[in-house]
């Protein structure tokens, strides 16, 4: 890995605070609501399809700058399960084979600038808004994040993109959900998106950032009763 500018490692202390934030939020609602999932308590999943076009400049992670077409799961809710037409922040969870296993990705609703990407914004609807993984990815090239951007008002077609922590962001692919909302599988109590067990190859979260998700999904583990025995 690359040695870290003063910048990256400012940047990455900033983006410790919305993860704080994250972690203490999800941690308390796994202990008030101790459900399968406390937070984004109901979703809808979906068949996908990423096809990936790889970035002009590697970044030295190859599910970024590869080529090639992935049949993917999401599921799509909403963070605090609030009814519409209230606001709340919105979620996507991307599953994408990795090898013999498989990867899962997070994104949260928030902005795309060089302070908004740290950002959770609440709406009322998903489909205007962003998505970011807010917190960066430890790479080969530095510090990114990764973001799934709406291009139709439906939110049914995603450019994904990547990004340094204040850089502009560079397109690597799309993502595309290919079934009708008719068609869709809406029980997922059994499916469980777990971003820090399953990282793609070259993705990697910083120490920091992995005890400030770990206390997350350790929380929302114990909830659904697969952790008890660390709390």
């Amino acid at each position: 890995m690359p040695k870290e500018t003063a910048v990256q490692r400012a940047g990455a202390a900033a983006a410790t605070v919305p993860g704080a934030v994250l972690t203490a939020v999800f941690g308390a609602a796994s202990r008030l609501r101790p459900t399968a999932k406390p937070l984004h308590p109901r979703g809808v999943l979906h068949g996908a399809v990423v096809r990936r076009t790889g970035l002009a400049e590697p970044s030295g992670v190859p599910w970024l700058d590869e080529p090639g077409t992935d049949h993917a799961l999401i599921r799509l809710s909403r963070a605090t399960g609030v009814p519409d037409p209230l606001p709340d922040i919105h979620g996507l969870a991307l599953r994408v084979p990795a090898g013999d296993r498989h990867a899962d990705v997070l994104f949260a609703s928030t902005g795309l600038g060089a302070i908004t990407r740290f950002t959770l914004f609440a709406a009322r609807r998903a489909s205007p808004h962003a998505y970011s993984t807010l917190l960066p990815y430890r790479t080969p090239s530095g510090p990114l994040l990764l973001a799934a951007i709406p291009v139709d008002e439906d939110a049914r077609n995603f450019t994904l993109a990547a990004a340094s922590m204040r850089g502009p962001w560079r397109t690597f692919g799309q993502l595309e959900i290919e079934d009708v909302p008719g068609d869709a599988p809406t029980g997922d109590e059994s499916v469980s998106f777990d971003p820090v067990t399953n990282q793609l190859p070259g993705l990697d979260y910083y120490p920091w950032a992995t005890q400030l998700r770990e206390g997350a999904y350790r929380a929302s583990r114990w909830s659904r009763g697969g952790a008890r025995a660390t709390l």
